[in-house]
């Protein structure tokens, strides 16, 4: 493993448990060129899973790699300054990722990954699911808001 802080690539592993949620374990690793101290998290990968993004040029849609850290900067956006703890946002994370592996595409929609995350935060966080929505569903003025806040409110009161 390279040192993210002189890049040499000789490095040790100090400590390694699992994850609380047992989905990964942590390694405590030290550098032995300049002995600063990181930590690096290993994750069981089923199989390569590619995102297909349609944009505004649909015949032309563009595949990217599954990243785990894209889908959990934008789950932890959505959840920022709100009563989320991060094992929660980890959980939540976990659970797409294994559904996105284990469903036995290849090849999975970006739209179908958007609508699993709508899903887990909806039972997450109210406000976390309305911030995520605003942006997937590109809201684009204050009565868009108002009209996802009152259909949200009204499934909380059934």
């Amino acid at each position: 493993m390279r040192c993210p802080f002189c890049a040499h690539e000789d490095t040790q592993v100090k400590d390694s448990r699992p994850t609380e949620d047992n989905t990964s374990i942590r390694r405590r690793r030290q550098c032995n060129s300049c002995g600063a101290r990181f930590t690096t998290f290993e994750r069981v990968q089923l199989r390569e899973v590619v995102i297909v993004k349609t944009g505004a040029d649909s015949s032309d849609p563009r595949r990217e790699p599954f990243d785990r850290s894209k889908l959990e900067k934008s789950v932890s956006l959505a959840c920022r300054k709100r009563d989320v703890s991060q094992e929660r946002i980890d959980q939540l994370v976990s659970g797409i990722q294994r559904q996105v592996e284990t469903a036995g595409d290849a090849e999975v929609p970006s739209s179908r990954i958007g609508e699993m995350v709508m899903d887990g935060l909806k039972q997450l966080d109210s406000v976390a699911y309305i911030r995520f929505a605003s942006v997937y569903r590109d809201f684009s003025e204050a009565k868009d808001f108002e009209e996802f806040a009152s259909t949200v409110a009204d499934a909380a009161k059934d």
